[in-house]
């Protein structure tokens, strides 16, 4: 599928989804109350399901780490003294990539948050470790064009690199860049859009029958549980990875997403996946509305250049070795990363 054509589908899905959702405004439920009894503040779609649509973004993760670091234990919040260091280095950061010169800048958000780490659970903000079969795939060479090579294939390199999809995890990043992601409802559906690789996942919001065909994104089913949208997503390939280490089709993810206020969205992910890990483990991100923000086109399509032109370069070595060979040279592989010792 052409990316123009992709692009084509996406914004027609989207607004079908919209239409879909005016249409049906007129016949639908009142706001469901909470425990209290009394209608909850946050806003509400016209069919009473808590609003969360909207263009979000992770740029705030960015300064948070992965996994949290010994000294903090369990604690999952930084104490106030803590954060006001945090704040000052972010406020430093924002400064340093603003007068950035040149194309090119890393993505910063505009607000600080306490999260000691964005893994939360377990309750040491540690992933889980890895059963033997977990680590055999995360030492195999699933990293592409940022490994050593040799490539003789497409299949040598990550989804990602391919510009194909970075999975329903690491697609909201945080990264240096492209932490977009939209969210359209419907009574009946919840679309979620990425900004990098321009992935749209279509969740319904019942029962039906999920597809038979394992999928990158899986196959999703959504549900509110008061003021929460829980999706479970099941029907993995094994072929997208999570932080690095490629998962099996055993995959399970259930995600809860929860508005928080007008700008923000809660966002929580817990990973099941006997195969690869020892346990479940959940991560946290706060996604949120920086001022001005919208999400950009992902110029980046399966059959660029770059794969073309990383693969005729091993093709180009190919025929150099043998060359070689054929006067008595012999020698080892170019590095793909660096540069041989003879150049040195």
């Amino acid at each position: 599928m052409t990316r123009r054509l992709l692009m084509t589908t996406l914004a027609t899905t989207l607004l079908a989804l919209v239409l879909t959702s005016v249409l049906v405004s007129a016949q639908a439920p009142p706001p469901k109350s909470t425990a209290g009894g009394a209608a909850s503040s946050l806003p509400r779609t016209p069919w009473g399901h808590p609003d969360i649509a909207g263009v979000w973004s992770s740029d705030d993760m960015r300064g948070i780490p992965r996994e949290r670091p010994d000294e903090f234990g369990t604690r999952r919040f930084l104490s106030d003294e803590e954060y006001a260091k945090r704040v000052q280095r972010d406020e430093q950061t924002r400064k340093q990539e603003g007068s950035r010169v040149g194309a090119f800048r890393n993505d910063v958000g505009t607000r600080t948050f306490r999260q000691t780490s964005l893994v939360v659970d377990p309750p040491d903000g540690k992933i889980p470790a890895l059963t033997p079969e977990g680590q055999k795939r995360s030492a195999a060479r699933i990293r592409g064009s940022f490994g050593e090579g040799p490539f003789h294939s497409t299949e040598d390199f990550t989804l990602y690199d391919r510009c194909i999809t970075r999975g329903v995890v690491g697609s909201l990043g945080p990264a240096i860049y492209g932490n977009g992601v939209t969210i359209v409802q419907s009574p009946g559906e919840v679309a979620i859009s990425y900004e990098m690789v321009h992935d749209t996942r279509i969740i319904p919001l019942d029962d039906r029958p999920r597809v038979s065909q394992r999928q990158w994104l899986g196959s999703a089913r959504g549900r509110w549980e008061g003021d929460t949208l829980v999706i479970e997503t099941t029907g993995f390939t094994d072929r997208t990875a999570i932080q690095g280490v490629r998962h099996s089709d055993s995959l399970r993810l259930t995600e809860r997403i929860s508005r928080v206020d007008d700008q923000t969205v809660d966002y929580q992910v817990t990973i099941e996946d006997p195969v690869v890990y020892t346990k479940p483990w959940t991560m946290v991100l706060q996604l949120t509305q920086p001022p001005g923000f919208r999400m950009f086109a992902y110029e980046c399509h399966e059959g660029n250049h770059g794969l073309r032109n990383i693969l005729s370069a091993e093709r180009a070595e190919d025929k150099a070795l043998a060359d070689d060979l054929q006067k008595g040279i012999i020698r080892p592989r170019k590095p793909v990363q660096g540069t041989s010792d003879a150049e040195n």
